[in-house]
């Protein structure tokens, strides 16, 4: 059990639990188990049928059942009779392997074959949607007056982060209007993205509890920046004592870390139906000019040093910082496709080529070669599909069952006519 969670969740005066799994598309799932029947259902786990969540089964497969991982119990600081704990999947005493949390534990797995223990942290950011009228700057980000007008939402959201030990350092507003980010300490990748996956429960849940919606949408607003989910990651030695990604190459890093980079940028591509995983993804990583002047989002496979503007930024000589996932990403898949496309880049020496140290918004058309990012989401189903990554790290399982269910959500969205269609067409 993480130290100091143990006090936090002392199970007196917990009243229900909440057994808890993600799908495939990031939406959790839940039963609510009653104290009186929590022992009985703690060794049995909790029966869910999988066709009626977002997995690749029918009506005719048998229950799955969700274990609760009790170590990593979570009780919900806002309603302290309740803990949310979170499960892995089994079906006829086997692990369900398309589960997202099944899939990072397998990339872990292997990690720890190679000899390396893996640190991450997520960004993620949101919009509590019209609950400021007063929040039209141009450039919104940092105002510490849009800040404070949402202190009662921010606070308790990171009061909640406090007392679950979590490690909170600093929350902003950022650079769309009605946007806020909060950051946490990096942690293993399992208990980041069970925090992650808390965190967004936590988030619209204070906030409906203010009367307003928080959403984690990757683009709300097309005159606006999009919510991104960026990640910060290292690669240790097993025992978790040594960062390997300090070294003496260039900005301090080592040729390990540039290994790790070359990986991310070859299967950038392959993996952006996990990373920019909806429809509205590509209206964020191929947004043009927003209200505040940049999108803050990549379209390009590009890197460079402690620069915003490339897919993966080098912030500092112990990890880098890949800026392409957004809000809808599913936090346990999120996870393991960026660990398995570093470790892939080191399994194989990827050379990251040469590091741009150029402005990709203003001088984008000097990065010649570089790949382009998918432009929607069928380009990033296809991508996926046919992945050499996806295959060797995931399982056909997973990638088979992603991959068709995410082309069943294209084909309804292509299914659905805009305004934009019959103004622009309807006279043709």
């Amino acid at each position: 059990m993480d130290e100091g969670l143990s006090s936090v969740n002392d199970t007196n005066g917990v009243d229900y639990y909440l057994f808890s799994f993600t799908d495939l598309f990031g939406v959790v799932r839940s039963k609510l188990v009653p104290a009186s029947a929590m022992e009985d259902m703690a060794k049995e786990g909790a029966g869910f049928a999988g066709f009626a969540a977002h997995l690749d089964m029918t009506p005719a497969d048998p229950d799955m059942f969700a274990m609760p991982d009790l170590e990593r119990m979570q009780r919900l600081p806002w309603k302290p009779a309740l803990a949310w704990i979170p499960c892995d999947l089994y079906m006829n005493g086997e692990v369900v392997n398309q589960a997202p949390r099944a899939t990072l534990r397998r990339v872990l797995e292997r990690a720890d074959s190679m000899g390396y223990s893996v640190l991450t942290g997520v960004e993620p950011e949101f919009f509590l949607i019209d609950a400021d009228n007063r929040d039209v700057r141009e450039k919104p980000c940092y105002d510490q007056q849009a800040l404070l007008r949402q202190y009662d939402i921010i606070a308790s959201i990171c009061d909640g982060m406090q007392e679950l030990d979590w490690g909170p350092y600093q929350n902003d507003h950022e650079d769309a209007n009605g946007q806020f980010e909060m950051n946490w300490d990096p942690s293993d990748p399992i208990t980041t993205a069970d925090r992650h996956t808390f965190f967004k429960f936590m988030a619209k849940s204070i906030a409906e509890e203010e009367s307003t919606v928080a959403t984690f949408m990757p683009k709300p607003n097309p005159k606006l920046t999009g919510n991104g989910c960026h990640v910060h990651l290292s690669l240790w030695d097993r025992a978790g004592k040594t960062n390997l990604m300090t070294g003496d190459g260039e900005l301090g890093l080592s040729g390990l870390a540039y290994n790790a980079i070359g990986g991310l940028l070859r299967n950038a591509r392959d993996i952006a139906l996990i990373t920019c995983p909806v429809v509205n993804s590509y209206k964020r990583i191929n947004a043009p000019r927003t209200k505040s002047g940049a999108s803050w989002s990549p379209n390009t496979v590009t890197y460079g040093g402690n620069n915003r503007t490339h897919m993966i930024r080098i912030p500092g000589n112990n990890r880098i910082e890949i800026r392409l996932a957004d809000g809808a990403s599913n936090p346990y898949l999120l996870q393991a496709a960026v660990i398995a496309s570093a470790l892939d880049g080191i399994e194989n020496s990827t050379d990251p080529g040469k590091r741009l140290d150029i402005d990709m918004y203003a001088e984008g058309h000097r990065a010649r070669g570089a790949s382009k990012l998918p432009l929607n989401l069928l380009d990033a189903i296809r991508l996926f599909e046919k992945s050499r990554l996806a295959k060797d790290w995931f399982g056909t399982e997973l990638r088979t069952a992603l991959a068709k269910l995410k082309m069943q959500e294209w084909n309804e969205y292509m299914r659905h006519f805009s305004k934009w269609e019959r103004e622009n067409a309807l006279d043709i």
